[in-house]
């Protein structure tokens, strides 16, 4: 039997810890083994704004002590018995935001392919298990999920390119892949950080006809043409922006987390039957709208929220095909209060990634 591993990482005591101010220990109450769970050796965690949403307690009350990341690629060490995916030890592996759903017959989620939809379902950290131990993420040396979450990564990706995807990724490419987009399609990006650089570089390798960028000021405009997109939109500078781009775009993925964004002016955007997806979450309410801003157009406003681990296959599948590249910030684990800080300061261009020298 292998060794239990030894579950230490940063862990957020309190909402003064998303400034910087995390302390490194053992995880309190960290998931038991079973003969269903994969054990990884954790060499690299993206950093996404859910992991400081939850340190500062901004979407509720988090359990505290929490380990955030949910975005782990490393190597597996322990397989157990009843795993039924081609996974062995030693094979490098990732989990996304999702540990573990129930799996049930009577789900309806989990026999439709819709895991990430699952009444039952245990995110990656701040969750607890049926049995009342906890999940505790990537923001560490080891991590335990059941086997369903957890997917090979291709040879062809980086680790620490493929680390990102396993949560941002598979946030933007569900509801591009869900919503149509491709030859045909029109497609604005709203939102080019960390989030939407992924959808600008999914949605062009999907097929779509043309992708617009679209972000507040223009200083992203040379990174978003160079990842793909046909067009961008500077909101804050482009006089006019709404009225001259109306009625330009069949879909749009708004990555936004703010609740002052312009959202009627980005419904002005769509084409006749056009959909808007949100995927952006902000702590506040969204903005006001009017109802004629749907009706007028038979427009569809609608939301996502990651992918299940089946659409993650195809999206890693899909980017190791097209060579589909993250941009990467690289942070050492050590340094992980000082990499939230400059997340917060709004540094990343795209993605912060930390990377556990010791495992690699």
């Amino acid at each position: 039997m292998a060794a239990e591993p030894k579950f230490e990482g940063w862990l957020g005591k309190g909402p003064e810890s998303a400034k910087g101010k995390m302390e490194w220990g053992a995880f309190p109450n960290p998931k038991k083994w079973t003969e269903d769970d994969v054990d990884i050796q954790i060499t690299h965690c993206g950093i996404c704004g859910s992991d400081l949403h939850t340190l500062s307690s901004g979407w509720g009350p988090t359990p505290y002590p929490c380990c955030v990341g949910h975005e782990i690629v490393g190597k597996a060490t322990r397989v157990g018995k009843n795993v039924k995916k081609n996974i062995k030890v030693g094979d490098r592996v990732g989990v996304g935001a999702q540990n573990a759903s129930c799996l049930r017959p009577d789900c309806e989620e989990c026999q439709n392919g819709l895991e990430n939809h699952c009444q039952r379902m245990v995110g990656t950290f701040a969750s607890p298990f049926p049995d009342g131990t906890m999940s505790y993420g990537g923001y560490a040396d080891y991590h335990r999920a059941h086997h369903h979450m957890v997917m090979k990564i291709p040879d062809q990706i980086p680790s620490d390119e493929a680390a990102p995807m396993l949560c941002g990724g598979i946030t933007l490419y569900s509801p591009l892949k869900n919503n149509g987009c491709g030859p045909g399609k029109k497609v604005g990006i709203i939102g080019v950080g960390g989030l939407g650089h992924f959808g600008v570089m999914f949605a062009k390798a999907l097929g779509a006809d043309k992708v617009v960028g679209i972000s507040r000021k223009a200083d992203k405009k040379d990174d978003v043409l160079k990842m793909g997109a046909d067009e961008y939109i500077a909101t804050d500078e482009d006089e006019n922006w709404a009225s001259k781009n109306s009625r330009s775009l069949d879909l749009i993925v708004c990555t936004v987390s703010s609740p002052k964004m312009p959202l009627m002016d980005y419904l002005q955007l769509l084409r006749v039957k056009g959909t808007f997806i949100m995927v952006g979450a902000p702590e506040d309410k969204l903005p006001d709208m009017n109802a004629f801003a749907f009706i007028a157009k038979g427009v569809k406003f609608g939301g996502s929220m990651i992918g299940p681990p089946w659409q993650i296959e195809e999206m890693l599948n899909l980017a190791a095909e097209k060579g589909i590249h993250t941009w990467v910030n690289k942070y050492s684990m050590k340094d992980a209060n000082k990499a939230i800080v400059d997340f917060n300061a709004g540094k990343p261009r795209y993605r912060f990634v930390l990377e556990n020298e010791k495992h690699l």
